[in-house]
């Protein structure tokens, strides 16, 4: 069976995003997609994304119109979900608490600070359960909060003389696999503030992958199409 385009452009996609998930290598990644590019039939298409499953899923058959799964953080959902908890809670005063990296958080946590600060970091977190509630209570201090653009996150806090509420949001779609996390509480003359963004690790391996991507289709078009070995180009010369 012939391959479109469009189901080149999904296939490039997936290895796109699985080079960014750390399935692939940037050189098993150009000549994939290299592969895909000048593939003129789905035997050529379906061995390049046969070893790349999305976790929790199968790669659906090239013949299919799917959304490419989601890649990076938001690939990993249920391996992230479950698990005893590794903290319940944040405290500083005169001071500071961070939580970040690979951690796993309550199904309840609590985060104070008072002329303090602290830091939540989601983008590497496992979660206790999928519904999770961080209540966060500052005075005279800050709470800041990261969470990947792919998790369920639901603000709802009140700013007293103060801040509570979401600030930089990267491009990212909720996944419906992710834990659903509501972010509660109150600041007094302080702030709690969630922003949404990216490793700079994920962030570099899409980047990288983007650029490969761009290289592989401006090869693709310099060499222009396969005749097929059939000759017909060479005679219109």
């Amino acid at each position: 069976m012939r391959a479109s385009d469009a189901e080149r452009e999904r296939i490039a996609e997936l290895l796109r995003e699985a080079v960014a998930e750390g399935r692939l290598d940037m050189d098993e990644f150009d000549q994939r997609l290299e592969t895909a590019y000048k593939a003129r039939t789905h035997g050529e298409l379906e061995p390049l994304v046969q070893d790349l499953p999305a976790p929790g899923s199968a790669v659906a058959p090239v013949g299919l119109s799917v959304p490419a799964p989601l890649g990076g953080s938001a690939a990993n959902w249920p391996a992230r979900i479950g698990g005893p908890a590794t903290s319940t809670g944040g405290f500083a005063l005169w001071g500071g608490f961070n939580r970040k990296g690979r951690w796993t958080v309550a199904r309840k946590f609590t985060a104070f600070a008072m002329w303090g600060g602290g830091e939540i970091d989601l983008r590497e977190a496992h979660f206790e359960d999928r519904e999770v509630v961080i209540r966060c209570f500052t005075i005279m201090g800050g709470i800041h909060v990261t969470a990947p653009p792919e998790l369920n996150v639901e603000v709802r806090g009140i700013g007293i003389m103060g801040g509570f509420g979401e600030g930089s949001n990267e491009d990212g779609e909720i996944s419906p696999d992710s834990p659903r996390v509501r972010i509660t509480g109150f600041a007094l003359m302080g702030g709690v503030g969630v922003d949404r963004k990216r490793t700079k690790a994920e962030r570099r391996r899409l980047k990288e992958a983007k650029e490969a991507e761009l290289e592989a289709r401006r090869r693709h078009e310099l060499e222009g199409p396969d005749d097929g070995g059939s000759g017909e180009g060479r005679k219109k010369l």
